[in-house]
């Protein structure tokens, strides 16, 4: 693969994060430096991670989970997308984005985002390792960077709307879910 067909590809995986950054920056509707930091990293890694396990695990991981991949990241994101539409009408909520600060929701959105990556590490098994890694930081890269501007978006975006933001953003995680399941079983 050369090196405009490995960023593209890394611009296309960063295309969840991004999404998923831009709800959760609706949600938290103000800039607070350490959340945003730890999704960009946290996106950022496990967009990276995900293709090295199936690159070392060769086709019989990508082959396994594959036919799966789209249920997983829709049950994931419905159920975070839900839970945070739920939490949105608790009266007695008194943390303002709260949404993004649990690191345990940042690792869960991190994994559903990055589950499409897994499949990538395959191709990449007839590949130079220079290659391989080559492009492993480069999605790390994208997905870090994407995540980041996507924050800052949803933030900005956040602070104009008059209305319950949260609610938006657990219908955009929802969203997302069903894009990556429509995506999985039509095309």
């Amino acid at each position: 693969m050369d090196f405009v067909t490995i960023l593209l590809l890394s611009i296309a995986v960063a295309a969840d994060c991004f999404v998923v950054s831009v709800s959760n920056g609706i949600a938290l509707n103000k800039f607070i430096f350490s959340p945003i930091i730890k999704m960009a990293f946290l996106f950022g890694l496990f967009q990276a991670m995900m293709p090295v396990f199936s690159w070392l695990a060769g086709k019989q991981c990508g082959s396994w989970i594959e036919p799966y991949d789209h249920w997983i990241a829709l049950a994931i994101l419905s159920f975070l997308g839900a839970k945070m539409i739920w939490e949105s009408f608790d009266e007695n909520s008194d943390s303002e984005g709260e949404v993004v600060l649990h690191w345990g929701r940042l690792i869960v959105l991190a994994i559903a985002t990055s589950i499409d990556a897994l499949a990538i590490g395959l191709l990449f098994v007839t590949e130079t390792t220079e290659r391989f890694v080559f492009a492993v930081i480069c999605i790390g890269l994208c997905s870090f960077v994407f995540s980041l501007i996507g924050n800052c978006l949803g933030i900005k975006i956040g602070n104009r709307m008059p209305f319950n933001t949260e609610r938006i953003a657990g219908c955009i995680l929802i969203l997302i879910g069903i894009k990556i399941f429509i995506e999985h079983t039509l095309f």
